[in-house]
C-alpha cells in the first residue's frame, strides 16, 4: 500500500554487505540523439541475471520488468513462477498489483484538473469537498498540494476493511470522510512531509467530486486509454483472476485469492511493467495532451524542502508531488535527475524510475519480495542502458562511511541518551565513556542491540561503515535520531537513506488514577470485531491486539503517549517514513466489555470471547451490530475436528495459542479444521449470518 501499505518488509532488516571499491569515475559526454542502433543485449543479459537472483535468493515468487527508450519499449522480461505447478506461464501481460505506485496515477489525475483550472493546488480542500470535516479545526488549512506532498498532518492510514480477498466492496472508500470526522491532526498542515496514505484517499474523493466521475472511470478515460495501457485495471473493473500474477503466503498451502485494495488511488491499481513504462511517457514529454509541461515540472520539484527535513544527503526518499524521490540515488551520483515511486501491498510490489532528461524509464513489478528490492532491478535497467548509450562510461563504486575512528563522547552529546520512538518501535540510546553508543530496540528485545562508535566529525558510525547516526535538535525543540545509511544486497546493488528514524520521548508522568486504569489492562488481549469476513487482516495482520507497557517507558504504550485513563495518542512528529501511520486510541466500556477504537478499527476485550460449546452441535449468528463472534477452544475439545456449515456471506478463521492463523476459510476454502490447544476462533459475516458448528 504504501511504499508501504500492508506489511512492508523493513529494508534495514535486509542483509548488509560492505563493498570497498576504487575511487569514483566521472560522467561521460551527453547522450547521442539517435538510439536506433542500440539492441540493449548487454542490459537484457545483466537484468535477467539480477532478476533471477531476486527470485532465487530474496523471497520473490515472480518478477516482471520493462525498459522504455524514447517512447519505444526496448526491453521486457519476467522470471520466477506464476503458479507453483508451472501450468500458467508468466508473460508481459501478467497483471500485478502496483501498491502505492498507484499514487502517481492519482497525482496525474489531480494535476490534469489543475491544468483545466478546476483545482488550485494551494486552495483548501474544503473548497472542493464541502462535507470534509475533522475534530481538529486545523483541517480547514489543508490544501491539495499538502495531500500530494504528504504534509497534510493527517494521521496516516485509515484502512479498515480496505484490503479484501476476492471482494471489491467500496465500504472503506465510502465511509472515509466519516472516519476523518472522528480524528485530529498530528501536526500543523504543511509543517513537514511524512508518508500519508490518507492524503491520497482524500485526493481520490477530490478528483471524483470535481470531475463528477468515479475515479476508475476518470483514469481510464484520461490516462490509461490514451496511453494504450490495456492491462491497467482497478478492483472496480472486471479482472480475470487467471490474468493476475499468483500470490502466496507461508501460512497457506497453494495460491491465495485475488487481493483487492479498495482504496484505489492509495494503492489499489493493477498493472504490468510495460504499461507502467507507457505511463512514464507523460513525464518524459513523449506524450502530450495528458498533462502540461508546467504540471510535470511542478510534480518533480523538491516539495519535501517546504517543511522540516534533515540536511540533504544521499537518499531514496525526497518527496515531490506524488513521487517518493525527485533526487534518487545512485543517479544523483552521476548528475542525473531521477524521479521514482514504489509500492507495496501485502503480496504485490512495484518500482517505477524515470530519467526525464534522457527519455528513459524502467518499471518492475513482483509477487513477493519488496518494492525496495524491485528498485534494485529498475536501477540496474537504467544504469546499464545509460552505459550502452554512452551516457556513463563506468559505474561508480558503492559507498560507505569507512571504518570509524574513535573519539571521546563530549558531555553535551551524552545528554541526548534516552528513549526514542519511531516507526512503531521504541529504542534506547545508551552511551559509555569508551566512545560507544548502544541502541537496543525495546519493542523487539530478541533483536541484538546495534553498536556505534563516536567519531571526530560528531557522528556515530557502525563498525561496517554502512550507517552514520547523529542526534539533532530541530527548530521545533524536538530531538531526533538522524540516520544515513548505505544498504547493499549481494548481486543487486545499493540503496541510500537519509532520514530521521526516531524522536526522543518526553517524560510522561501519570496520575495515580490514570496509571491504575492502564495497569488493569496490562497483558490483556483485544480482538478485532469490525473487519469484513473477506478481510486480509484475518490471515496477515494479527486480529488479536495485546496491551503491554514497558517499565523503561512509563506513560507510554510502545511509542504511543497515554494522555488519559481511556486515551493514548502518538505525538511523534517525524518527517519521512518513521513518523507515518500514527494513532489515536480510545477505550470505552459497554455491557461489561471494553472496546478499543483506533483509526477505524474496533477491538473488544477478552470478556467478549465465549468458550466454544463442547457438545456435538452448536450455532452462532452475527448480530445486528455486525461484529464478529470470537470463541476460545476449551481443553475438552483440543484435537477435535470442527466442521462448519457456512452461510453464503460469512467465513471463519482459527488461530493457535501464539495467534498464528492456521485456517481462514476465504483463503483455504476448507470448512473443516482440527482445533488447536488454547486456540481462538472468529466467525465473521453479514448481519444474520448463521454458522452451524459440528465437533467430532
Amino acid at each position: 500500500m504504501g511504499r508501504q501499505t500492508g506489511k512492508r518488509t523493513s529494508i534495514t532488516a535486509l542483509t548488509l554487505v560492505l563493498m570497498m571499491l576504487a575511487p569514483m569515475s566521472v560522467m561521460a559526454a551527453p547522450a547521442t540523439s539517435n538510439n536506433s542502433d542500440l539492441t540493449y543485449e548487454q542490459t537484457k543479459k545483466i537484468v535477467a541475471e539480477k532478476a533471477k537472483i531476486l527470485t532465487e535468493t530474496y523471497d520473490t515468487t515472480s518478477v516482471q520488468y520493462a525498459l522504455i527508450d524514447a517512447g519505444e519499449i526496448v526491453l521486457s522480461g519476467q522470471t520466477g513462477k506464476n503458479d507453483l505447478e508451472d501450468k500458467v506461464p508468466l508473460t508481459s501481460d501478467t497483471i500485478y498489483g502496483i501498491g502505492s505506485t498507484s499514487k502517481m496515477v492519482l497525482t496525474t489525475a489531480v494535476m490534469k484538473l489543475v491544468d483545466e483550472g478546476k483545482i488550485d493546488l494551494d486552495l483548501p480542500v474544503v473548497n472542493y469537498i464541502r462535507d470534509f470535516k475533522m475534530k481538529d479545526n486545523r483541517y480547514k488549512q489543508i490544501t491539495t498540494r499538502m495531500l500530494l506532498n504528504h504534509s497534510s498532518g493527517l494521521l496516516g492510514s485509515s484502512g479498515s476493511n480496505a484490503t479484501l480477498y476476492g471482494d471489491n466492496d467500496t465500504y472503506s472508500h465510502d465511509t472515509f470522510l466519516d472516519q476523518l470526522a472522528l480524528q485530529n491532526l498530528k501536526a500543523d498542515p504543511g509543517e513537514y512531509s511524512v508518508y500519508c496514505n490518507d492524503g491520497f484517499t482524500l485526493a481520490e474523493i477530490l478528483v471524483e467530486r470535481v470531475s463528477g466521475m468515479g475515479f476508475t472511470a476518470f483514469i481510464h478515460k484520461y490516462i490509461t486509454e490514451p496511453l494504450d495501457m490495456k492491462h491497467t485495471k482497478t478492483p472496480q473493473d472486471v479482472v480475470d483472476p487467471a490474468a493476475m500474477a499468483g500470490i502466496y503466503s507461508p501460512l497457506v498451502e497453494g495460491q491465495l485469492p485475488q487481493e483487492n485494495y479498495n482504496i484505489i488511488a492509495t494503492g489499489g491499481i493493477y498493472s504490468t511493467a510495460e504499461d507502467l513504462v507507457k505511463f512514464s511517457q507523460i513525464f518524459t514529454g513523449e506524450v502530450e495532451g495528458i498533462l502540461s509541461s508546467k504540471s510535470v515540472e511542478a510534480m518533480a520539484r523538491e516539495e519535501y524542502k517546504r517543511g522540516m527535513w534533515p540536511e540533504d544527503s544521499d537518499t531514496s526518499i525526497s518527496y515531490g508531488l506524488g513521487w517518493d524521490s525527485v533526487n534518487l540515488y545512485p543517479f544523483s551520483e552521476y548528475g542525473i535527475k531521477a524521479v521514482t515511486k514504489g509500492g507495496d501491498t501485502i503480496s504485490y510490489h512495484s518500482s517505477l524510475i524515470i530519467l526525464p532528461e534522457y527519455n528513459l524509464a524502467a518499471a518492475v513489478t513482483s509477487s513477493g519480495g519488496t518494492s525496495a528490492r524491485d528498485q534494485f532491478i529498475a536501477s540496474e535497467l537504467l544504469l546499464s542502458a545509460l552505459e550502452e548509450r554512452g551516457i556513463i562510461t563506468e559505474r561508480k563504486p558503492e559507498k560507505s562511511f569507512g571504518m570509524p575512528v574513535k573519539s571521546d563522547i563530549p558531555k553535551e552529546i551524552s545528554t541526548y541518551a534516552g528513549i526514542y520512538g519511531g516507526n512503531n518501535s521504541v529504542k534506547k540510546i545508551e552511551m559509555n565513556h569508551a566512545g560507544r553508543m548502544t541502541v537496543p530496540t525495546l519493542t523487539a528485545p530478541s533483536n541484538p542491540a546495534q553498536e556505534y562508535t563516536y567519531t571526530t566529525d560528531g557522528t556515530f558510525v557502525n563498525d561496517e561503515g554502512t550507517e552514520k547516526l547523529k542526534l539533532v535538535t530541530e527548530k521545533n525543540g524536538r530531538t531526533y535520531l538522524w540516520s544515513r545509511s548505505y544498504i547493499s544486497l549481494p548481486g543487486l546493488g545499493q540503496l541510500a537513506f537519509s532520514e530521521y528514524t526516531a524522536e526522543k520521548l518526553e517524560a510522561n508522568e501519570l496520575s495515580q488514577d490514570i496509571a491504575t486504569s492502564w495497569e488493569k489492562r496490562e497483558g490483556k488481549r483485544y480482538y478485532v470485531v469490525n473487519e469484513k469476513y473477506t478481510s486480509t487482516v484475518y490471515l496477515n495482520s494479527s486480529p488479536i491486539l495485546p496491551i503491554h507497557t514497558d517499565k523503561e517507558t512509563p506513560g507510554y504504550v510502545s511509542n504511543i503517549k497515554i494522555i488519559g485513563a481511556n486515551e493514548a495518542v502518538t505525538e511523534l512528529q517525524i518527517p519521512g517514513m518513521a513518523g507515518r501511520d500514527t494513532k489515536e486510541i480510545y477505550f470505552a466500556e459497554k455491557n461489561g466489555v471494553e472496546y478499543i477504537t483506533a483509526v477505524g478499527s474496533i477491538y473488544a476485550s477478552e470478556e467478549l470471547v465465549q468458550r466454544l460449546y463442547s457438545g456435538k452441535q452448536s450455532v452462532t449468528t452475527i448480530q445486528t451490530d455486525g461484529y464478529a463472534k470470537w470463541f476460545s477452544v476449551p481443553a475438552t475439545v483440543n484435537g477435535k475436528v470442527m466442521t462448519v456449515k457456512m452461510p453464503s456471506h460469512g467465513a471463519f478463521a482459527v488461530y493457535d495459542q501464539t495467534g498464528i492463523c492456521i485456517n481462514h476459510t476465504v483463503v483455504s476454502g476448507k470448512n473443516e479444521v482440527v482445533l488447536p490447544e488454547n486456540g481462538r476462533i472468529v466467525f465473521a459475516g453479514d448481519v444474520g449470518s448463521t454458522f452451524e458448528i459440528s465437533l467430532k
